[in-house]
């Protein structure tokens, strides 16, 4: 049971990071939401209150260590602890090598992996009930396997997997686990963004991208939001005690061929 417990998520205004607010605050976890826009937390806090759950939003950038430290010092005024720690901020986006502007590899890096180490160094001396310490980080199946153009977010990705192996045997003994998730093209705002972005450099429809995306996912379609929201419940709950150092796939086959 999670009932009682604290969670902290990042990128919690939309999105998989939504979802998983939700769903962690349906089994009674009191859940806190950052991100760098008040409205989008003000409207999953919302949702939470909705549906009877108890739920406060912070806007925080996460590549900030001063902003981190206040996020945090926030909740556990709040609540007293973070028992559950979900490291989901992250932004996407082209970082062709003949840019020759370096400013949105530098974002992508400090957003997806840079502030998913602060969240968890600053998070990691307030779990004070270690045999519920939780950390789930968000990479993708571009951590998985590269595509050209995008060498930014698959190399933050590849390395939230190394962050995460090191993190689980780092903590293993205070009893907390340490996981990631790699899911593939989720039906999220952010995928949509990536499918607009990518069908203006191919010069075609984003529909027709879409559809050439979803067909070389074996599966054929895209992933649901609240089937990756299932996983991450299920690796904060006390039956995945001694899952950890774990990389799991929501990839509907698309890494099944690629050795990962």
């Amino acid at each position: 049971m999670l009932k009682g417990r604290v969670a902290l998520v990042t990128g919690g205004g939309s999105g998989i990071g939504r979802g998983i607010a939700l769903g962690l605050a349906d089994q009674g976890v009191r859940v806190a939401v950052c991100g760098r826009r008040a409205e989008f937390l003000e409207q999953t806090v919302a949702r939470i209150h909705e549906q009877g759950g108890t739920a406060m939003g912070v806007p925080a950038d996460v590549t900030h260590r001063g902003e981190v430290e206040r996020l945090v010092a926030s909740v556990v005024n709040e609540w007293g602890q973070i028992d559950i720690l979900i490291n989901n901020a992250g932004v996407s986006g082209r970082t062709p090598m003949d840019d020759p502007d370096d400013t949105r590899w530098l974002n992508i890096l400090d957003v997806n992996l840079t502030g998913s180490y602060l969240c968890s160094k600053v998070v990691l001396p307030h779990m004070k009930d270690p045999a519920h310490g939780r950390i789930l980080n968000m990479s993708s199946v571009l951590g998985r396997f590269g595509v050209p153009g995008y060498a930014a977010y698959c190399t933050a990705k590849h390395g939230i997997l190394g962050f995460t192996k090191a993190l689980a045997l780092e903590v293993a003994e205070r009893g907390i686990t340490v996981n990631a998730i790699c899911p593939t093209w989720v039906d999220t705002d952010m995928a949509r963004q990536g499918i607009e972005e990518i069908a203006v450099v191919l010069g075609m429809p984003a529909e027709d991208f879409r559809s050439q995306a979803v067909a070389a996912v074996p599966i054929k379609r895209m992933a649901m939001v609240e089937e990756v929201v299932a996983l991450a419940i299920f690796l904060c709950q006390a039956d995945a005690a001694s899952i950890t150092g774990q990389v799991m796939n929501v990839c509907g086959g698309a890494t099944a061929g690629s050795g990962s």
